[in-house]
């Protein structure tokens, strides 16, 4: 992710301000800012949105954020179309270089394909500059936890209509044939 300074919810840091002692800031946005976050997510009202994060150096220039993001937004239940609230709570952990830092180089084979471990810990992101915007790794970290399919509590497919066997057999070409009589 290249970080960039087009977001609608920002909070910038300045990387040489960051100590080697991790330092605790919380970010939390205000009624603008809210409605800002409910058009970029796609939603009809973020209610709340919070940020605790611990910002401090990771190896010799880079910056490691770790935290918990809490947002509460309303969204329409896909079944009903009611509104329905989402409670977010996600833990937010990231690592930023410079992009000009020997330490972004990805490890390739004589192919060029590069080999990442499902398993390992994400690969630090790049950022250009001096600032980070902690603010924008917050919402994004938000954003990637919204239920993509709301539906209210409690309800249940009750008029649904199930599969048989019979129905879903494949009729035989020659029923048609089955109605006509053969003249004699």
């Amino acid at each position: 992710m290249m970080m960039q300074n087009n977001s609608v919810f920002s909070f910038p840091v300045k990387v040489g301000h960051v100590s080697a002692n991790p330092v605790t800031i919380t970010v939390s946005a205000d009624q603008s800012d809210l409605k800002k976050l409910a058009a970029q997510w796609c939603v009809p009202e973020v209610r709340a949105f919070e940020a605790e994060i611990v910002i401090g150096r990771w190896k010799r220039d880079g910056v490691r954020l770790k935290g918990k993001v809490t947002a509460t937004i309303a969204q329409e239940c896909v079944v009903t179309l009611d509104p329905v609230e989402q409670r977010i709570e996600e833990e937010l952990e990231a690592v930023f270089l410079p992009e000009n830092s020997r330490l972004v180089k990805r490890i390739t084979d004589g192919n060029g394909e590069m080999f990442l471990d499902p398993e390992g810990p994400d690969l630090p992101d790049t950022f250009s500059g001096d600032t980070i915007d902690v603010g924008a790794v917050a919402a994004e970290f938000a954003a990637l936890a919204i239920d993509p399919y709301p539906r209210k509590p409690g309800l249940d497919f009750v008029d649904r209509i199930e599969s048989d066997e019979t129905v879903d057999k494949k009729p035989s070409p020659f029923a048609v044939l089955q109605g006509f009589k053969r003249d004699e």
